[in-house]
């Protein structure tokens, strides 16, 4: 079988949600709206903790890169995708692949460290209460985010690595809307065990390990929760978590579920399907879900409205 060396020439192809030219036009509205409301949304977001100085602290502090990581995350590839279903075009040259690649890869871990430092910060703040300020200063806070980034990055930096030491047959067509990694290396010619093994570590470091200090934080706050004597309190002091246990519950769920259709079902339309559940809509409702929840933020976002009107 002929085989791609990997140049500037090669090019691969990547399948629409539908070939009815009527869905396509219904999808690419209804794609288009949640990118903007996406963009909007975390933007505000951003307004809002920048410009109030009570949202200065440490949760605010996650949640305002949360909202950079978001909008990275769901630009990586959903803008690609939009000008290919408007201009029909299918392809995607491989420097593009590999740079999709590369910014899904961070902007996904990054989303999942991100919401493990914000995990901590809610264990912080609710079992030790008094230390909340000493424990989680502005020091430890970037160290955090800077060893995301770090770690982030590393993991982008080795997939690309394993993409560029592929080879790939006369098949180019990739099944899904964008270059998945899993979907590079069922398409690939060269033999993909190590490849598949070094993703699984990755996967490990980046989805494992993460989950397993959610739930160890969230151990902790549910044990200081039980120790409040009134159901009321009960519900005051877990509130605090209930913006970031939705993300949470949201980013994850919706992962898992990419996860099992990629791997469990034959149809690569249903793991389409569950890629646009974790790619447009986690990154459009994180906004909301912590605006409509969150005090603070409301007023925030009220300021800025008021400027501009």
């Amino acid at each position: 079988m002929e085989t791609y060396n990997l140049t500037g020439t090669l090019e691969f192809l990547l399948l629409d949600l539908s070939e009815d030219p009527e869905l396509q036009f219904i999808f690419f509205v209804l794609f288009l709206l949640i990118y903007l409301l996406t963009v909007l949304g975390n933007v505000l977001i951003i307004l809002a903790i920048s410009s109030d100085s009570q949202l200065h602290s440490p949760m605010y502090f996650f949640l305002y890169n949360l909202s950079l990581s978001d909008m990275g995350f769901s630009s990586t590839t959903v803008p690609k995708m939009l000008i290919n279903m408007q201009t029909h075009n299918k392809s995607i040259t491989y420097a593009g692949c590999l740079t999709q690649v590369f910014f899904f890869i961070l902007f996904g871990g990054m989303d999942s460290l991100l919401l493990t430092a914000m995990a901590y910060d809610r264990w912080v703040a609710i079992c030790h209460p008094l230390h909340y300020q000493v424990i989680l200063n502005p020091r430890l806070c970037r160290c955090l985010l800077i060893l995301s980034f770090f770690i982030s990055v590393l993991s982008s930096q080795v997939h690309c690595l394993m993409v560029s030491q592929l080879t790939f047959c006369t098949n180019m067509e990739i099944h899904h809307f964008f270059c998945d990694v899993p979907e590079l290396l069922k398409l690939s010619c060269s033999d993909s065990f190590i490849s598949n093994i070094v993703r699984i570590i990755l996967s490990i470091i980046l989805g494992f390990l993460p989950v397993s200090g959610i739930l160890y934080s969230y151990y902790k706050i549910t044990s200081s929760i039980f120790k409040v004597p009134s159901l009321l309190g009960k519900y005051k002091v877990f509130s605090t978590c209930g913006s970031h246990l939705s993300v949470v519950c949201l980013f994850y769920g919706t992962g898992i579920g990419v996860y099992l259709s990629s791997t469990v079902s034959s149809s690569y339309r249903e793991s389409m399907v569950a890629s646009v559940l974790y790619i447009m809509v986690v990154p459009m409702m994180n906004p909301f879900i912590y605006s409509l929840r969150n005090k603070d933020i409301k007023k925030a976002l009220q300021k800025i409205v008021r400027q501009i009107l």
